[in-house]
């Protein structure tokens, strides 16, 4: 018998009456969610691959070899699913050199970046922030800041209805709980973050993401906070140390049945077989993050010593290379900053590292020239290629 997960509510959108879904508070109810039997050894599986993951991080001489570009590229996977068309190089130059083929879909990316960052400092702070509705709202009007979101209605919780595919509300696959209903159903989500709860706290972030999704509570922007807000919760209840998890890559990779395994729990309370999609997705997601990790940490290792091996090394270029992971595209600027040295200086340092065949120039300029990092993006742009777009969940 299929488990009953909210009620609908009968309303008029656009001159058309549409039946809009508002959900019970978590956790599931009538049966109870069981972590037994299939779903206990993926959840097992998924925690063991966390723990892997979280160990790379752990090993390496800085957190910010890893978490720079895997945190872009979580940020660019999750924009792709959306529509965006920015690719893992575009905001990775857009960076470095402030100029983008797409400079509004870039900013996207880069916006997501900021809306984490932002999240994680609140968070961190001494006083303790809490995560919360506001905090989202935060990260929501950073996500949106810019033209394109402005009609969003950035950091502010939707006071208008909206729906999920569909030209019409009437055409829709999913119409969200009504407005009047979005602060009590997120305040009722903020409580079961905060409360205790004997499921697994990674099985907790599954069902908080289906939770927001499903109360839907800004006018665009959901899906991106929704899966930011996963990360926060990986952190928040010490699954991760650092957001190292590009979970967003096998959301998209099963994309049809992410949107399935969603609908299925509104239509069906079927919260069992979401919670196995989910940690399916965890668990291929750590194993790709500590391969590439171990990809990464080898490519650092190999040209280090192809560095000192050298008879042209410098300190300079030695100090240069090991700031490479977290600036894999570099320019004369950014690298007289990053070294506080002279100009000449640091362009001697990327002369040496470009003999070396670390870096490559990529302009074909004679002036404002940018160098990337070749092997170490060939390893973190793997799967960041544009993604299919899916226009409906924002």
């Amino acid at each position: 018998m299929a488990r009953s997960v909210g009620t609908y509510r009968q309303i008029r959108v656009g001159g058309e009456n549409v039946r809009a879904f508002v959900p019970y508070p978590l956790p599931p109810e009538n049966p109870p969610l069981r972590m037994e039997g299939p779903l206990e050894a993926r959840h097992t599986a998924a925690l063991a691959a966390l723990s892997r993951l979280n160990v790379a991080g752990a090993m390496v001489p800085s957190p910010e070899w890893f978490l720079y570009g895997f945190v872009r590229k979580e940020a660019v996977i999750s924009s792709q699913i959306e529509g965006t068309q920015a690719t893992l190089m575009d905001a990775l130059t857009y960076e470095a050199t402030h100029e983008a083929e797409r400079p509004a879909e870039v900013a996207e990316v880069c916006n997501y970046v900021d809306a984490l960052a932002h999240a994680r400092r609140e968070l961190a702070r001494a006083n303790a922030v809490r995560l919360d509705t506001r905090l989202l709202c935060a990260a929501h009007a950073r996500l949106m800041r810019g033209a394109r979101g402005l009609a969003a209605r950035p950091g502010s919780v939707r006071t208008a209805q909206n729906w999920v595919g569909g030209a019409t509300p009437a055409l829709a696959s999913f119409v969200p709980p009504p407005p009047e209903h979005v602060p009590a159903a997120l305040a009722r989500l903020e409580r079961w973050i905060h409360a205790d709860d004997p499921l697994p706290p990674l099985v907790r972030t599954g069902l908080a993401h289906v939770q927001f999704e499903t109360i839907h509570p800004f006018l665009d922007g959901n899906g991106r906070i929704g899966r930011l807000l996963i990360a926060l919760l990986m952190e928040h209840w010490g699954l991760l140390s650092l957001p190292l998890l590009y979970l967003s890559l096998g959301f998209r990779r099963r994309r049809q049945e992410y949107y399935a395994r969603l609908a299925a729990v509104r239509t069906h309370g079927d919260w069992e077989g979401w919670t196995a999609f989910y940690l399916e997705c965890v668990r291929e997601a750590a194993d790709d993050g500590l391969d590439a990790a171990q990809r990464l940490f080898t490519v650092i290792g190999r040209d280090r010593r192809t560095l000192l091996g050298r008879p042209d090394a410098t300190v300079t270029a030695l100090r240069l290379c090991d700031r490479l992971p977290e600036h894999p595209i570099v320019t004369l600027a950014a690298a007289t900053q990053l070294l506080d040295t002279t100009k000449p200086t640091a362009a001697k340092a990327i002369e040496v590292l470009r003999r070396a065949g670390i870096l490559r120039e990529t302009t074909g300029r004679r002036r404002n020239r940018a160098y990337a990092y070749d092997a170490y993006l060939k390893v973190l742009s793997e799967d960041t290629a544009t993604g299919p777009h899916h226009p409906t969940s924002g």
